[in-house]
């Protein structure tokens, strides 16, 4: 597998080891920081990268420096031209998972808004464990952040870290990853990804006001669900309780893409194997990505 040798701090390429931030730093301090994974997929047959869906990232990056106050932001343009930069400098030679970070890089008091800076890593990224076996779930007893405390909309470092409680204590009680409600008790998502099941063979996920990011991977599943059948994603509330009534779920998000769900708190979901609707989806997902698909090539932003 490739690895880095090349990171980007604000625009200037240096050695992967040399790069440093100030433990000062509001981004360390206070966690003064927002975020993007993006994913680049390497298409053997040209040598190109598919770079999937950047813009829409880069606006939602947008958005988070807005609500955290950072001073300045940076433009789609600007960031389009870092990252494809980023990515010939380190030549890989199979799939690229960009980590995005923009912060407020010097030391002030809480409330400073900048100097701000950024930094961009091109790394590998293996494939899920949990993509051909399924996930356990375990309902979380840690709520997921509401909005009016943390707005989950916007992918801010602050946030994981109620994440990653959930994370430890699902593993501490033996499950492969968590599922998280919101302080109402109504289904959120999993620490890593959004959430979707599938009852009386229609397709549902908790809608935006479920405290969950505004994923553009479930966007992207919503989009796709439509074209491909006809009927329409529900976007609704989900009760704990009807989790057990699934005939399928799975997670979706860029870093974890698909990830099948085949029990949850123990109990099986469905038959406790892979769904057809699961593997549709999943399928078509990939096909979208590496553009073995052709629709939506204004997803895919390709660089030589």
């Amino acid at each position: 597998m490739w690895q880095p040798t090349q990171i980007m701090m604000n625009g200037e390429l240096m050695p992967f080891a040399d790069a440093s931030l100030h433990p000062m730093s509001l981004a360390v301090t206070y966690a003064a920081t927002v975020f993007e994974g993006i994913r680049a997929y390497h298409v053997p047959e040209t040598g190109q990268f598919a770079m999937f869906r950047m813009d829409e990232h880069i606006r939602r990056l947008q958005v988070g420096m807005k609500v955290m106050r950072f001073d300045q932001t940076y433009e789609i343009d600007y960031m389009r031209d870092c990252l494809t930069r980023l990515l010939k400098a380190n030549e890989p030679d199979a799939d690229v998972y960009f980590r995005l970070l923009v912060y407020i890089e010097g030391t002030g008091l809480l409330a400073s808004t900048g100097p701000v800076g950024f930094t961009a890593a091109a790394m590998p990224r293996s494939k899920p464990k949990f993509a051909d076996t399924g996930m356990g779930l375990g309902v979380s007893s840690w709520q997921r952040l509401s909005d009016n405390a943390s707005p989950p909309r916007i992918k801010s470092t602050a946030n994981y870290f109620n994440a990653r409680l959930a994370v430890h204590q699902a593993k501490a009680d033996g499950y492969d990853g968590a599922l998280m409600l919101t302080p109402d008790g109504k289904v959120a998502e999993a620490p890593i990804a959004c959430f979707f099941m599938v009852r009386d063979g229609k397709l549902i996920t908790p809608d935006c006001s479920s405290n969950i990011l505004e994923s553009i991977t479930r966007d992207t599943i919503i989009t796709r669900y439509r074209e491909l059948t006809g009927n329409v994603v529900e976007e609704r509330a989900i009760d704990r309780s009807e989790l057990y009534f699934a005939e399928e779920a799975f997670l979706c998000g860029t870093g974890q893409e698909i990830l099948p769900v085949t029990s949850i708190d123990k109990l099986p979901v469905g038959s406790g194997e892979i769904g057809p609707m699961t593997r549709q989806m999943s399928e078509d997902y990939f096909g979208i990505v590496r553009g073995t698909v052709a629709d939506h090539p204004e997803w895919r932003t390709m660089i030589g």
